[in-house]
């Protein structure tokens, strides 16, 4: 499967984006959906992820309340709809998809999804 990340882009604290993952190639329900992100010089992070017809979503404390996931498997996109903005939010920010759905766990580790896409750029200013 081939995945596109867009949205990205320069806001002030507290405000919001959305970013998109579309897919291609592949069935799309077939695929739990992740989104992680990375800071220069650090490692890469997990944001969120849903399963694949979006009955379960995952997030962790640093971005629980303020971000949501959600995806139209009719249109093959996953978004990530992330509000209350902090300049640490800024980052590289990836799709990825993974066939297995087990726990948080392995949504949370990136060397389970086997497809990534291109990253999109968020940089939050103070």
């Amino acid at each position: 499967v081939q995945l596109q990340a867009s949205g990205g882009g320069l806001v002030q604290a507290g405000g919001s984006l959305r970013l998109s993952c579309v897919a291609s190639g592949r069935t799309f329900t077939n695929y739990n959906m992740g989104w992680f992100r990375q800071a220069p010089g650090k490692e890469r992070e997990f944001v969120a992820a849903i399963s694949g017809r979006g009955g379960s979503t995952y997030f962790p404390d640093s971005v629980k309340g303020r971000f949501t996931i959600h995806r139209d498997n009719a249109k093959s996109t996953v978004y990530l709809q992330m509000n209350s903005l902090k300049p640490e939010d800024t980052a590289i920010y990836y799709c990825a998809a993974t066939i297995w759905d087990t726990n948080y766990y392995h949504y949370a580790t990136p060397r389970n999804y086997a497809y990534w896409g291109q990253g999109t750029q968020v940089t939050v200013s103070s």
